[in-house]
């Protein structure tokens, strides 16, 4: 018998079209997997032959809960470089499973039921189940294509009720591919301040974004880093998703909660990866770099040659690998769409209605992927749209 929590989290719409891509190709069927939010690169090397290097020594044991301490450093030494911030790495920092389990940390440590939460719309779908399952209610604010799927400032400002207690902000933005602008962070940041709100900041794509588009931290405003968690990790630029490497730097204030529950859920992450993730922060940086200035390259061919689709407007992506294009002029909705295009074009896409209320009519296309087959997926819907 399931709780009344689970039964508030529904199936993840993204592996069900997953699964069902997985039974064509059983079936002997070619899919193109445009689903998955993932490089398709390999981790580099050299943060691989870390973590195998300290697998040999013997780095395979318990750590402190927070993670081991060469990680924090180098965590905040990067941190302090970038974003000219100061955190300690003994109480401001914790090593956790993907930016995932910061998100479910917050949440949990930081918000009580009842309370409001601010996250956008269209978002990663689990921002929503979180806060659901947690007995927080989540407030979408919209994004819409129209204005390149950026913050309305009056539409956040009149959902803000005395129950809210946080906002969310995702930049780049999965789905979208959306780079908040700085001077709306700013202006979302007064809002914040004068409402005595905490930022979660989600910056797991603040490394794959394309110029000019300008990432800015609301925790690098003055009087925000004490109302800001930074959420961020390895996955996404480093090409590790598999290694499950993410961190949350904060105020002790924040953060001593945060690791409470940190070390009852997961006690700790991984030893021997963490060392891989010190590779990756210290060693050669050129093959994420190589790899961002490819997904630049996709991003402007997928983006430009899906607008050429008949019923198909989409926005050029900013940053991360995602166009979300809009299909209401087909006459269909993101579920109708997607599952034609994985049955009859052999194209795997996700509804825009699974990242919310304001995705619906869109479709989420994830560009990483190989140029040949990014070519063959737009073949391949052009025929079954001109059918």
């Amino acid at each position: 018998m399931e709780s009344i929590k689970a039964q508030r989290i529904p199936y993840s719409q993204i592996r069900v079209v997953f699964d069902r891509a997985r039974e064509l190709e059983k079936q002997g069927k070619h899919i193109i997997h445009l689903e998955i939010g993932r490089p398709d690169f390999n981790t580099p090397d050299h943060i691989v032959e870390a973590a195998i290097k300290a697998l040999k020594e013997g780095k395979h044991h318990y750590c402190p809960n927070a993670g081991i301490p060469e990680l924090r450093r180098a965590i905040v030494e990067k941190i302090g470089d970038e974003y000219k911030l100061e955190y300690s790495p003994d109480s401001e920092v914790i090593v956790t499973n993907g930016v995932i389990e910061g998100v479910y940390l917050a949440i949990n440590a930081l918000l009580n039921p009842g309370d409001q939460i601010l996250i956008p719309d269209p978002a990663w779908l689990n921002y929503q189940h979180i806060t659901l399952s947690n007995y927080v209610d989540p407030v979408p604010y919209a994004l819409f294509g129209e204005n390149g799927f950026q913050p309305d400032l009056d539409d956040i400002e009149k959902r803000i009720t005395p129950r809210t207690r946080a906002i969310l902000l995702l930049s780049p933005s999965n789905p979208t591919g959306s780079v908040i602008h700085p001077s709306l962070v700013e202006k979302i940041a007064a809002i914040a301040e004068k409402n005595d709100l905490l930022i979660l900041s989600d910056e797991i794509y603040r490394k794959i974004i394309y110029l000019p588009a300008k990432h800015l931290s609301s925790a690098t405003l003055p009087g925000m880093r004490e109302r800001t968690l930074i959420l961020d990790g390895f996955s996404k630029f480093y090409s590790m998703t598999g290694w499950r490497m993410g961190y949350v730097l904060g105020p002790e204030k924040l953060v001593n909660p945060m690791l409470r529950y940190h070390q009852y859920v997961i006690t700790s992450v991984n030893t021997f990866a963490q060392w891989g993730a010190i590779e990756a922060l210290k060693g050669d940086q050129s093959p994420s770099v190589n790899m961002v200035e490819e997904f630049k390259r996709r991003g402007d061919y997928i983006s430009s040659a899906v607008n050429q689709i008949p019923g198909f407007r989409c926005v050029k992506p900013e940053g991360a690998f995602y166009i979300f294009p809009n299909i209401q002029e087909t006459g269909m909705d993101g579920f109708q769409m997607s599952y034609m295009l994985l049955e009859d074009a052999g194209v795997a896409t996700v509804a825009g209605e699974c990242f919310g209320k304001y995705g619906a009519g869109h479709i989420r296309i994830s560009y990483s992927n190989s140029m040949d087959n990014l070519k063959k997926a737009v073949t391949n819907i052009r025929a079954v749209m001109a059918e």
